[in-house]
C-alpha cells in the first residue's frame, strides 16, 4: 500500500503570502484522490517528534529557541518565517511524517511525506524556509534506532542540501549527494559527499545522463540499506526560482530512474517532496503527482 503523511497543519500556520506555493500539499492528495490512485486510508497524520529525537540531529539550544519562541530575530529572518507555536508544530510533524513514513517503506518498499524535503536547516540554524531538517532527523533516528546501518541521501532539489550536508559532514554511515543549479540558493554551499552543480539552463538530456551516469554507481559503491529521496520539481524551466530547463517529462523520468535504482536493489526509500515555485499551481501539482505515479506503477 502506498503510505503518505499528511496533514492539514502543513500550510494553515503559514503567513498569508507563503500560502500559494503551498496550496500543492492539499492539492496533490485531493489530485490523487480524484484519479483513483489512493483512498483516504493511503493518508496518515503523523504525531510530534521528541525532543530527545530531534536533539539527535540539532543542536539543543538552538531547539529550545525554537520551542520557546526565542530565536533571535535576524535568525528568524533567515528562515523566511516569522515563528510561532504552531509553525514549530508544523516542523515537528513534517519530520515525525518523514519518521513515520520510513517504517512503511521498510513494509511497502516506498513511503512518502506530502510535506518534507526541509534541507536547508543545519544542526544550529533554519534557512530558506526550513527550521528542522527532516530527512536529517530520521537518518539519524535510523541509525540510533539500529534500523540502518549504511544510508544514501539523494537530494534533486534545484537547490543544494546543504543543511544536510553539514549535518552529515563527520558521518561515514550517511552519503549525502545532492545534484542542484550552481548558481541557485543557497549562495553559501556546504560540502556533500558528492556534489554535482549544473549551469544556468540544463535541460532534459544533459541532466538524465548525467544522472544515469552517477547513481548507479554511487549505490553500488556505498551499498545502502536506506535511501532517503529529495524530489523537488523546482527544476522545471517553468519554475520561478530555479535555473533549470527540463520539462515535465524528464522530471518524472528523473523520479522514474530514481526508484527503479531502489526496486533493483531491494533498498526500502522515504520521498520528501521538496520545492516548485512554478507561477501556474498545475505545473507543481502534476510534476509532483507524477512522482506517486510512477511509485504506484513500480511497487503496487
Amino acid at each position: 500500500m502506498l503510505k503518505i503523511a499528511f496533514d492539514p497543519i502543513y500550510i494553515h500556520p503559514l503567513p498569508e503570502g507563503h500560502r500559494f506555493p503551498m496550496l500543492k500539499y492539499e492539492l496533490i492528495p485531493e489530485q490523487l484522490l480524484h484519479e483513483g490512485l489512493i483512498s483516504k486510508n493511503n493518508l496518515f497524520t503523523p504525531s510530534l517528534t521528541s525532543e530527545e529525537v530531534i536533539c539527535w540531529t540539532h543542536e539543543k539550544n538552538y531547539w529550545e529557541q525554537l520551542r520557546d519562541l526565542t530565536l533571535p530575530a535576524k535568525e528568524q529572518r533567515r528562515t523566511g518565517f516569522p515563528l510561532s507555536t504552531q509553525l514549530v508544530e508544523r516542523e515537528q510533524r513534517i519530520a515525525q511524517g518523514t519518521i513515520e513514513a520510513c517504517h512503511y517503506a521498510f513494509q511497502y518498499g516506498v513511503a512518502f511525506n506530502i510535506a518534507g524535503g526541509t534541507h536547508h536547516a543545519g544542526t544550529n540554524w533554519g534557512e530558506g524556509f526550513c527550521l528542522l531538517n527532516d530527512q536529517a532527523i530520521t537518518a539519524n533516528y535510523l541509525l540510533n534506532s539500529k534500523l540502518a546501518t549504511s544510508i544514501l541521501i539523494i537530494d534533486l532539489d534545484v537547490h543544494q542540501g546543504n543543511g544536510t550536508a553539514q549535518i552529515f559532514e563527520q558521518e561515514q554511515r550517511v552519503f549525502t549527494f545532492s545534484m542542484h543549479g550552481a548558481n541557485n540558493f543557497p549562495f553559501r554551499k556546504e560540502k556533500s559527499d558528492l556534489d554535482i552543480a549544473l549551469p544556468d539552463g540544463t535541460g532534459d538530456e544533459e541532466y538524465l545522463q548525467i544522472l544515469q551516469q552517477t547513481l548507479p554507481g554511487l549505490i553500488e559503491q556505498q551499498k545502502p540499506d536506506f535511501i532517503f529521496y529529495l524530489s523537488g520539481v523546482d527544476v522545471l524551466a517553468t519554475d520561478k526560482l530555479g535555473k533549470m530547463a527540463l520539462s515535465r517529462d524528464a522530471c518524472k523520468a528523473r523520479d522514474q530512474f530514481v526508484l527503479e535504482q531502489c526496486v533493483k536493489h531491494h533498498i526500502p526509500v522515504q520521498v520528501s517532496m521538496g520545492g516548485g515555485y512554478s507561477p501556474n499551481i498545475r505545473d507543481i501539482v502534476d510534476a509532483h503527482c507524477n512522482t506517486y505515479r510512477v511509485a504506484n506503477e513500480l511497487y503496487f
